[in-house]
């Protein structure tokens, strides 16, 4: 028998546990994962150094990274943000540092260092971690007023239930049964998919680029009138920050913000849908027009493949000049109106089709989970069922790239663990 079972190793789970022991010492905690390896997603994150959080210490901004919760994580991120995060880790030995672009990670800038603090802190406080332990079912046993929690092997018993256990789907269809709703989950924070020529065998460069999503008319199959409202071209989403060009198409922070922010539509377009890259958001079409016809003048003898005008990779520049049907000996003085215009779209208007996603990295996010207006968000307690608590993935939040999602899991964590310890 505990007082309180933990189902999950995961940030929440482990971050939970150890809250609800330092805010009350005398309660008996258990941590069940099901796999042979706890913390497993934090050894991954950030390409192995642990994106621990985002470096935005003010609720109102912090909640600008996220796609949904943005509302209802406001007061939480106001009492228990970054700062207590960062404050908790380096209390406990772990030096934090916080990059350029804002992401959050360990001086050591390896994820080993918070797993050992957060398993040997979980240790000295003599919580149970019981690995291989996969819950197959939990109820509520009425005359008891305890939930039993039933793995593989055995029956275990505790009052309170703290569900930590991001998109598992068993989980999930347990809690519909008892009478939760479940938001179906998709895809969130992937990369897109192109087989172009004009980004081919030039991966690994990066620039920065204003991306929009071309919206399409998806309808259900009774429905065959087009709708008006959709104006030609106006962008479903759009975004800009740094573009890196991969293997299979196009990933960076401006692609993920957008996968993430379209997660629900992207998935409903099943992944196959159009998408406009502006490679120099400074210009307008019309504008780069102009800034051309002046190279025109100034430059009549050069060739246009090797004047790279705008700071973007050289190897960009190349492929973008000969999409425009510009060879690589033809000069300034002998381009013609139309491939000056050609030119100007590539580096402005550059459509390209995308077909398919991959997963970022290995970090994958779902955007779905519990339906958030079944949560107390001071306590992440059910309203359905008392003494059951969420952290993490495992509601209908989630965050862009950059620590975002960590940090729901921190502060999910902190306030059911606060509020079991204050019950208990």
């Amino acid at each position: 028998m505990f007082d309180v079972i933990v189902v999950g190793g995961g940030a929440a789970g482990f971050y939970g546990a150890i809250q609800i022991v330092e805010h009350n010492p005398k309660l008996k905690v258990a941590i069940f994962e099901r796999g042979k390896n706890v913390l497993s997603k934090v050894k991954i994150s950030g390409g192995g150094r642990c994106n621990v959080t985002q470096g935005e210490f003010f609720a109102q901004e912090l909640v600008e990274g996220y796609p949904r919760g943005k509302k209802e994580l406001l007061g939480p991120f106001n009492n228990h943000g970054p700062g207590d995060v960062v404050s908790f880790f380096e209390e406990k030995g772990v030096a934090l540092k916080i990059e350029s672009d804002g992401r959050v990670f360990p001086k050591s800038d390896s994820s080993q260092t918070v797993i050992d603090c957060l398993v040997s802190v979980t240790e000295h406080l003599g919580i149970k971690i019981l690995k291989n332990s996969s819950v197959k079912s939990f109820q509520k046993l009425k005359e008891k007023g305890v939930w039993q929690v039933t793995t593989m092997n055995k029956h275990y018993e505790a009052k309170h239930l703290l569900l930590a256990t991001g998109s598992n789907s068993r989980i999930w269809n347990l809690l519909e049964e008892m009478k939760h709703t479940i938001i179906p989950p998709v895809p969130s924070l992937f990369t897109f998919n192109i087989n172009d020529e004009r980004i081919k065998d030039i991966q690994g460069i990066s620039t920065v680029a204003h991306v929009s999503i071309v919206p399409k008319k998806v309808f259900a199959p009774e429905i065959n009138v087009k709708l008006k409202s959709i104006k030609k071209r106006e962008p479903l989403l759009e975004a800009e920050g740094p573009v890196l060009v991969t293997h299979w198409g196009l990933s960076g922070p401006a692609i993920l913000k957008l996968s993430a922010w379209g997660a629900r539509t992207l998935n409903q377009y099943k992944y196959s849908f159009r998408i406009l890259v502006n490679w120099i958001p400074e210009y307008t079409q019309e504008s780069f027009i102009g800034l051309l016809k002046q190279v025109k003048e100034v430059e009549p003898k050069k060739t246009v493949f090797k004047t790279q005008v705008v700071d973007i990779p050289q190897r960009l520049w190349g492929k973008l000049v000969i999409a425009a049907g510009i060879q690589k000996a033809d000069k300034w003085a002998n381009l013609t109106n139309e491939k000056l215009v050609n030119l100007a779209s590539q580096l402005t208007q550059c459509s390209f089709k995308v077909e398919g996603k991959s997963t970022f990295k290995e970090e994958f996010v779902t955007a779905g989970g519990v339906e958030l207006s079944e949560i107390n968000f001071k306590t992440f307690e059910s309203k359905i069922h008392p003494n059951l608590h969420f952290a993490g993935e495992i509601i209908n939040v989630d965050g862009i790239t950059g620590g975002y999602n960590f940090q729901n899991a921190w502060t999910g964590a902190y306030f059911a663990a606060k509020a079991i310890a204050e019950k208990a």
